[in-house]
């Protein structure tokens, strides 16, 4: 972690207002490249309003917040990205470490946990080229962010729920980002998406220019998923985040494919459940597999200012050994 962090410091360093603009960068590993969003720092309103119409009770009172400037995946990360980091040919324990791991010769990518081999055909047939990567657990995400960071020299990780919320919304305090009438314009959701999801990108993007914020598939965020969030985040409303202590539930937002429009609405929030896995034949079960959820995936961030070693290691190892 600490190796992880020197390289990230060096090679990002203090980053400039002149520098914070859009990028794209190509996996060193694979040549696959992914896109991000420079999304300014700003303050918002989180949550919706008492009035908002299918509001849900988790999602007040809402409260001020500030968020400090980072980068958003401008797409969701797709198979094309996720499974070289999934399947490998490297002997792993059960929680991913490499069993031949040799420090002496082995870089500090190959030190990353990474996923054991899935037990079935992880996109069931509903495409991978293009298409968002599912059924991971918040875990396997958050060791996503740090392979992906080992080797690019910037740190990733998943959006807080104040992040996420914030690039949504773009600006706008409805509950979409779009007018509701132009739904299938924005939105991949139950009605349009064919009882699939559906290739990344491919329709209008947030006032951010981020695509498919709504739907497609329902995003992990890095918050413990906590029914009076609002009330808990009351006393530090700057970048909050409600820090994992147990493994269920997680936050994650969006809508899916798979659901219907109000649970696409920028304030609608989710936990995740033991019933994701209910499929997994093996004992105990995968920390890596959410087999029963074919509607989450994920988009990562980078944060404009580089942390300390101890909020990263915070950020891609709260799952870890939690139950």
């Amino acid at each position: 972690m600490t190796k992880i962090h020197q390289q990230i410091v060096e090679a990002s360093g203090e980053v400039s207002q002149d520098d914070f603009k859009n990028y794209r960068q190509t996996i060193p590993r694979t040549g696959v490249e992914f896109e991000m969003v420079a999304v300014p720092g700003g303050s918002f309103t989180m949550g919706s309003p008492e009035d908002e119409e299918d509001r849900e009770d988790n999602e007040g009172p809402q409260q001020q917040v500030t968020v400090s400037p980072f980068w958003m995946g401008k797409c969701e990360v797709t198979w094309d990205e996720y499974e070289p980091y999934m399947i490998t040919q490297a002997p792993r324990d059960k929680n991913g470490a490499r069993k031949d791991y040799d420090p002496a010769t082995d870089d500090i990518v190959d030190g990353v946990s990474q996923p054991t081999p899935p037990y079935t055909e992880m996109s069931f047939g509903m495409g991978q080229t293009g298409y968002p990567a599912i059924s991971m657990t918040q875990h396997a995400a958050n060791k996503y962010c740090q392979w992906l960071s080992a080797q690019t020299g910037h740190f990733y990780r998943l959006p807080t729920e104040a992040e996420w919320e914030y690039a949504c919304r773009a600006g706008t305090t409805g509950p979409y980002s779009f007018d509701a009438d132009a739904m299938e314009d924005h939105a991949w959701f139950y009605d349009n998406s064919d009882d699939k999801y559906q290739q990344v990108g491919q329709l209008k993007p947030n006032p951010f220019g981020l695509h498919d914020m709504h739907g497609n598939v329902m995003e992990w965020t890095a918050d413990q998923y906590e029914d009076d969030y609002f009330d808990r985040i009351a006393d530090n409303t700057t970048d909050p985040i409600v820090r994992p202590i147990k493994l269920y539930p997680r936050s994650v937002r969006g809508g899916s494919w798979y659901d219907d429009p109000e649970q696409l609405r920028s304030a609608y929030r989710r936990g995740s459940d033991p019933s994701w896995k209910d499929q997994d034949p093996q004992l105990p079960r995968s920390i890596w597999y959410h087999t029963d959820a074919l509607w989450v995936g994920f988009r990562v961030v980078r944060p404009m200012q580089v942390p300390d070693v101890k909020t990263m290691d915070a950020f891609w190892n709260s799952a870890t050994d939690a139950r």
